[in-house]
């Protein structure tokens, strides 16, 4: 009887510290530190709307906008809920097919060969909200042409979204989709 009142007793303890001492503690550095990454980087446009996070990928398919890599998450694209790649093998025909009808949209679109790979095959999160350059410069004849922009103002307000590797050194450089695509809504 004594052991199970200490084991209540630690039970009770370490519920307090882990399951509301600590969670309040981090939740109020990361405001304190990190105000807009805490709520989730959320992205708005020049009116105040709010547009999306600059953390998940958002679905565009409108010519005039860039569009983003793929999603694998289940129920609708770029499910935050649903995160986690589709584990479909690079044999597997399901995962094929995907690809092969990604490319064909890509391509009838106007989208030269080679299609970047990060255009037709999803994250490992399936939220990525980035694009590689080659993506992004790939897909400006179509999205210059939609906007009516000439491509060298296009390659501009491109070239000003590019985020570096991280730390210097990790991955490579990359473009936020939405962020750019609320740019050319502004310019």
């Amino acid at each position: 009887m004594k052991q199970i009142k200490i084991a209540l007793k630690l039970f009770a303890i370490l519920m307090i510290l882990v399951g509301v001492i600590y969670p309040v503690a981090v939740t109020a550095l990361a405001q304190l530190f990190f105000p807009k990454e805490a709520g989730g980087s959320l992205m708005y446009d020049s009116g105040g709307n709010l547009t999306g996070s600059a953390l998940i990928g958002q679905p565009f398919s409108d010519p005039k906008y860039f569009w983003s890599r793929p999603s694998a998450t289940s129920d609708y694209p770029y499910n935050p809920l649903a995160s986690g790649g589709s584990n479909l093998g690079p044999t597997n025909k399901i995962l094929i097919e995907q690809i092969s009808n990604r490319t064909e949209l890509l391509k009838s679109s106007g989208i030269q060969s080679p299609v970047p790979s990060d255009l037709v095959e999803a994250s490992a999160s399936g939220l990525d909200p980035h694009i590689s350059m080659q993506s992004a410069l790939v897909q400006m004849p179509r999205v210059a042409r939609a906007r009516n922009l000439d491509e060298e103002t296009l390659r501009k307000i491109v070239l000003e979204h590019v985020e570096e590797r991280q730390f210097g050194f990790l991955g490579k450089q990359r473009i936020n989709v939405l962020k750019l695509n609320i740019a050319l809504d502004e310019s």
